[in-house]
């Protein structure tokens, strides 16, 4: 019987939208990192924590990788160049196309020797015959450890990944405590579930312009968990879009993330939200680090 246990930190990289929020929540065995259909939502790196008897398994999500327009842009980029740099294994998330992005092959270049598993996700939209190609053609460009199909939605494939993960973990201790999943705050996973509903049900050229920062987390007794947020834009005209008409978007807003909110603290929330706009916010350095934006 083997009784080694291994452990390390796995990174989780890739270009928008391939799904690495969705594959890090399935990992992690519950949501730790929130989810939308419009690109680069993950803005930090976000640290979800799998410990089970034979392994500490440490995902680090990344932001997609892009061309950054922004000083936001480049922290983001920055946040990517680090993970590379500093974890024991990567996956990097990819979709099941032929056609590869030309910002997957800068991650490629910049992977190096570091050891690489290859996750061809969303393998429910597409026949398994079809992978073959997609395959063949990223096995020309890179060894990789291991290559597997998976599908982060149904979790179709992903317990046979964390099974290739293991075997490429070295030996080592745990780093957090048995009980831990994620390096975030409360308060911080509460600004992300706020910019999440934001990010769903706003206009597609107003999400990448928001921040969220929690004004006010205070706890009533040991069921009840009063909020205040404010959500930043940068326009007096995303203002009004985001309040909507008669406050309706706001409404919305609030009401969905008060139930995710509810469900992670596990008590009545009572949320407030204010909108007010900061101008070309995500160049200034200072807000950012106020907004908590972290590796500036």
């Amino acid at each position: 019987m083997n009784n080694t246990f291994r452990s390390g930190y796995i990174g989780i990289v890739g270009v928008p939208n391939v799904g690495k929020s969705t594959l890090l929540n399935k990992l992690a065995g519950q949501k730790i990192a929130i989810i939308s259909a419009k690109p680069q939502t993950t803005r930090n790196k976000v640290l979800a924590i799998n410990t089970d008897d034979e392994s500490q398994m440490i995902f680090v999500d990344t932001p997609g990788f892009h061309k950054p327009k922004t000083k936001l842009g480049e922290s983001m980029i920055k946040s990517v160049d680090e993970t590379i740099s500093d974890v024991d294994l990567l996956l990097l998330v990819v979709e099941p196309d032929e056609n590869i992005p030309a910002a997957e092959n800068t991650i490629l270049e910049r992977i190096g020797d570091i050891p690489t598993v290859l996750v061809v996700n969303k393998l429910d939209t597409t026949e398994r015959l079809n992978l073959l190609p997609v395959i063949e053609k990223y096995n020309a460009l890179h060894k990789f450890e291991d290559i597997i199909p998976v599908s982060a939605s149904s979790g179709d494939g992903v317990e046979d990944l964390i099974k290739i993960i293991k075997k490429h973990l070295p030996e080592g201790p745990k780093y957090y405590p048995d009980d831990m999943v994620t390096d975030q705050s409360e308060k911080q996973i509460v600004a992300e579930l706020i910019r999440e509903k934001a990010l769903r049900l706003l206009n597609q050229e107003i999400p990448h312009g928001i921040a969220v920062e929690i004004v006010k987390m205070k706890e009533k007794g040991d069921k009840v968990c009063e909020i205040s947020a404010n959500i930043y834009c940068e326009k007096e005209s995303h203002k009004r879009i985001i309040i909507g008409s008669k406050g309706s978007k706001l409404k919305a807003i609030g009401s969905q993330a008060r139930v995710d909110c509810e469900k992670m603290l596990d008590k009545k929330v009572f949320l407030e939200l204010w909108v007010k706009v900061k101008p070309d916010w995500r160049n200034s350095e200072q807000m950012m680090k106020e907004f908590g934006m972290n590796d500036l």
